[in-house]
């Protein structure tokens, strides 16, 4: 049975939301690019690959956009695929496995925050090909712009795939419930979550 969710509009948490992604996006990039240049370094000197992954993604109210990681996974599989959900995929290389565990490889996506196509906090983005196959109440979650951290990676990141019907139930939770003070808390999970690398592959 599709659940059931009230959306309204909210023009002034809107307004906040932006000032608040561009806050932390424009912080954390700056503090950041100490890291991001190691981490390009040590990508082009495992196998001289490309150090960005540009991957098209379904955003607010379906609209494709390009979003931007480090890439983790070898070039030959760099295609569309669902994404490593457990230990030890052989598609992931081995900066690319330190890069995923620390979720450094998240960070090119705070340019996408930068051009408005994502938020900090929001469901998180899927591919095309994974969209296709979901039920038709699953397109709820494009009600909010897509999000870097959301209520999904600190609840169940490490126990239910995203594509899961479960997992857009924790998004719509989130959409129904969304406010700067839900933002904020969702940080500082995430902070958490990533100290002690939970979840992450």
């Amino acid at each position: 049975m599709a659940p059931r969710i009230a959306f309204r509009e909210d023009a002034l948490y809107r307004r906040r939301q932006r000032i608040f992604d561009l806050a932390i996006a424009s912080l954390a990039l700056a503090a950041a690019s100490p890291v991001l240049a190691l981490a390009a370094l040590a990508i082009r000197l495992e196998d001289r690959g490309p150090i960005l992954f540009r991957q098209k993604r379904v955003g607010q109210f379906g609209r494709l956009f390009t979003i931007y990681k480090l890439r983790t996974m070898r070039v030959t599989d760099c295609g569309d695929a669902l994404s490593p959900d457990k230990p030890g995929d052989a598609r992931i290389t081995r900066v690319g496995r330190l890069l995923r565990k620390a979720s450094i490889d998240e960070l090119p996506q705070l340019v996408n925050v930068l051009r408005g196509e994502m938020s900090i906090v929001g469901p998180r983005p899927e591919m095309p090909f994974v969209v296709e196959r979901y039920q038709p109440w699953q397109n709820l979650r494009h009600l909010a712009k897509p999000g870097v951290t959301g209520l999904w990676q600190i609840k169940a990141r490490s126990r239910i795939p995203l594509h899961r019907p479960e997992a857009t139930q924790i998004d719509l939770e989130y959409i129904r419930t969304a406010s700067v003070r839900t933002d904020g808390r969702i940080v500082l999970h995430t902070f958490r979550a990533l100290l002690f690398a939970q979840g992450a592959y």
